[in-house]
This record gives C-alpha cells, structure tokens and sequence, in this order.
C-alpha cells in the first residue's frame, strides 16, 4: 500500500503541473479562467472525416470577341451571384502525427447562378438585357493542406490544389431569351486559408478558398450573344463552413 502511494505521488504532481498550465490567474493570484484541451489525440488520427456547408459569391470573367471590338454599341458585363453547396470531407494525414500536411478530397454538389449583362449602348434607348445560367456541379477538388502548430483549441492553415467538376444539370428560366450554353467540364485552381476551432466533440473550420476558371466555358452559338463573348471563365470566392 505505501509502494503504490509512493509512486503515485510523482505523477499526481505531474499532472496537477500540467493542469495548471491551463489556469489563467489574476495578479491577486486568484483563477480568471481555467482552458481545457479539446481533442487532445486529434492529430494521431489518420483520416478524418467530414463534411461542409459552402456559400459561394460566384461569377464569369468575361473576354469580349472581335465582333464587339468592332460593333462597339453593345457592352457585356459580369454580375456576381450568390451561389451555394455542400459536401463531404476526406482528410488524410501525408506522415507522422506532427507533420504539418494533409491531403484533402472534398467531393460535393454547387448550384451556381451566373449573369452576362448587355447593355445596348448608343440608341435613342439603352437597354439591358441579361443572360442567366444557372447549373448544378458535382465538384472533386484535390487538395493540399498546410497547418500550423495547434495552441490550445485552435489553429491556422492554408489550402490550395485544383477541382475538377462537370454540370449535371442546368436551369433555364426563360430559354428562349437566355442564349448563351456552357461547356459541362471545368478545371479550376483553387487557393485559401482557414481556422480549425476545436471543440469537446468536434473540430469546426471556417475556411474562405478562392477559384479560378483554367478552361473557357463558352459553347459557340449563332446567337448574337454569343458572338460577341471570346471566353468565359468561372470565378469565385467561397466560404466553407466544415465538420470533422
């Protein structure tokens, strides 16, 4: 009994050192608040599952034709839209338990709305006219992500790779005044930053990733909308809301 007594003072104090490394105290020397590490063996997992709710701010970026260069009365201009989607997450540590990077494959679905305006310029009355399309994606971005040192329950990370993605579906409210057709494959570049917030029972990321549009999505048509439009690549700026 006092052998069992005696080895166990050492580690009671250990860990009574360690717990009071987690009490913020006032210059009185009284507690103000006492901080708990939530999910201390998160980093010894080797997948981690989740998912994520994303709200999207998305666009085109537009590249006029020749025929508007020379017939100079008629102005296309991009609208940003807001746009959203959601999804699963499949992390994979690239190491040991203290390596900084991580492997990320995030299928999901967006639904996207996105504007051309043209405003008829020159005439006795501007006019405008927009056309609208609006799709549904089914999005595999291939991600690489970098993470800084935990410090207490939270920490920072960037994130950057590319996403493939291929239209499923497209919505047309009126198809006989929207002309202008997409491709149905996209390859975008994709880059962003975030913060993993550690809780009891879960780790929670807001994460904010730009993409960039690598493939002109504009399908040829004999309509005069369309005639005027070089290329359309997507843009947008995307807040991630992710679970794991």
């Amino acid at each position: 009994m006092l052998l069992a007594l005696a080895l166990s003072l050492p580690l009671a104090a250990q860990a009574q050192r360690k717990r009071s490394k987690d009490i913020n105290r006032g210059k009185n020397g009284m507690v103000k608040s006492v901080t708990v590490d939530n999910l201390p063996a998160y980093n010894n997992r080797f997948f981690r599952p989740g998912f994520y709710i994303a709200l999207s701010n998305s666009r085109f970026l537009v590249e006029q034709s020749a025929t508007y260069i020379q017939q100079s009365n008629l102005a296309a201009n991009a609208i940003n839209s807001p746009s959203g989607g959601v999804g699963f997450i499949g992390d994979i540590r690239l190491g040991p338990p203290s390596t900084p990077f991580h492997l990320r494959f995030a299928p999901g679905v967006s639904f996207l709305t996105r504007r051309v305006e043209f405003e008829s310029l020159g005439g006795p009355n501007d006019t405008l006219n927009t056309q609208e399309v609006g799709t549904t994606q089914l999005e595999l971005p291939l991600l690489l992500k970098y993470q800084s040192q935990r410090r207490r329950n939270t920490r920072v990370y960037f994130i950057g790779g590319v996403k493939p993605s291929r239209t499923v579906g497209t919505r047309l409210n009126d198809p006989l005044r929207n002309q202008v057709r997409l491709s149905k494959q996209d390859l975008t570049l994709e880059y962003g930053f975030g913060l993993d917030l550690f809780y009891p029972l879960f780790k929670f990321g807001p994460e904010l990733r730009f993409s960039h549009g690598l493939r002109n999505l504009l399908t040829p048509r004999p309509d005069g909308y369309s005639q005027r439009l070089q290329s359309l690549k997507s843009n947008t700026v995307t807040l991630y809301l992710n679970i794991e």
